[in-house]
């Protein structure tokens, strides 16, 4: 599937006044349908940020299986980390992620239940948002080791509302969680 972003999706003018922010999201996948298996949901999620005129120097984690966080009758998740830059606003950077949940055809089964792809900010620079429809840093964020691990693989040295990320137990816990034997070269 090629499906292009078009200029008229987000404000093209923003390019040359906003600075690049550096940006973390968490993607998941574990429900396969006529676009691909997880993994391969993953990987087109990817390509789509590294396509991306508005998405700079973008860097993949390793994949990981997961056992799910929700209902435990679905299958293990596919998960990964994309750090990059971007000139996006967080309300811009939703927008987009919420569109590449929807070329992967993306459907809402139940609360936590299986989908084809799950993209969540997880980190915006420093910044701090709590509104109705986005929570930045991540709600949660550190409880999940399946993005914490990926996290702290990208960017060792990150700090979370001031907080080395090396300091969050769940960073280093991997209970439920396998490093997949995948070709890195397939994704980076």
């Amino acid at each position: 599937m090629n499906t292009r972003f078009n200029d008229t999706d987000f404000d093209s003018k923003s390019i040359a006044i906003c600075s690049w922010v550096t940006c973390y999201v968490g993607l998941g996948s574990n429900l396969a349908n006529e676009l691909g298996a997880p993994v391969e949901h993953l990987q087109h999620a990817f390509e789509m940020m590294q396509e991306q005129e508005k998405i700079r120097t973008v860097r993949i984690s390793s994949f990981y299986a997961s056992v799910p966080m929700g209902p435990q009758d679905q299958p293990d998740f596919v998960n990964a980390v994309a750090g990059f830059e971007t000139i996006f606003t967080p309300f811009e950077l939703l927008t987009f992620c919420q569109q590449l949940e929807q070329q992967a055809k993306r459907a809402r089964l139940r609360h936590w239940g299986e989908r084809s792809l799950d993209v969540d900010i997880l980190l915006y620079g420093d910044e701090r948002i709590s509104e109705p429809t986005l929570t930045i840093p991540h709600v949660g964020l550190h409880e999940r080791n399946f993005a914490l691990i990926p996290l702290r693989e990208l960017a060792p040295e990150l700090m979370i509302v001031g907080k080395p990320i090396i300091d969050y137990p769940q960073s280093s816990d991997w209970i439920g969680l396998k490093l997949l034997e995948h070709d890195a070269s397939s994704h980076k």
